[in-house]
């Protein structure tokens, strides 16, 4: 029997980061329990109502955020509200696959122009690693507005 995987990743602001990468990877914030969307309907504008209706006191309305692959294939990313702030490099991180089928200069390319829309999201550029084939084929370290790293793939 094979299991499923949640990435969780520990956040100050649950809400905004789990916008950041909605945006990055093309997932939705999910649906509140018992609550159906309707196509193209926020998900996090209905948690809100959600939270407001069931009478979660406001302060603990950022404390969690949720995103789902829109396809079922990709893992469920949960984001959750800690006090503190990153202070250390990742020990695991995500590898954002977005130019995986080029090599080359292709690639790099491609990259490249992923690099520049995440950056506008609120990303920061870290380091470009040049192809240095047979071992790589090139990637851009990144990190999401909280400073965790992910690699553009």
């Amino acid at each position: 029997m094979s299991s499923t995987v949640q990435i969780t990743i520990d956040a100050q602001d649950p809400r905004s980061l789990s916008a950041f990468w909605a945006e990055v990877l093309g997932y939705l914030h999910p649906a509140p329990p018992g609550v159906d969307l309707s196509p193209g309907e926020d998900g996090q504008a209905a948690w809100d109502r959600f939270l407001a209706e069931t009478g979660v006191p406001e302060e603990q309305r950022n404390s969690a955020s949720a995103l789902e692959d829109p396809d079922g294939k990709g893992p469920r990313l949960y984001f959750q509200q800690v006090p503190e702030a990153k202070v250390a490099k990742n020990r695991v991180h995500l590898d954002v696959r977005t130019a995986s089928e080029l090599t080359g200069e292709a690639r790099m390319t491609a990259l490249e122009r992923e690099c520049e829309r995440l950056v506008a999201l609120g990303a920061r550029r870290i380091q470009r690693h040049e192809p240095a084939p047979p071992l790589s084929i090139g990637f851009i370290v990144m990190s999401d507005p909280e400073g965790n790293e992910f690699c553009l793939d």
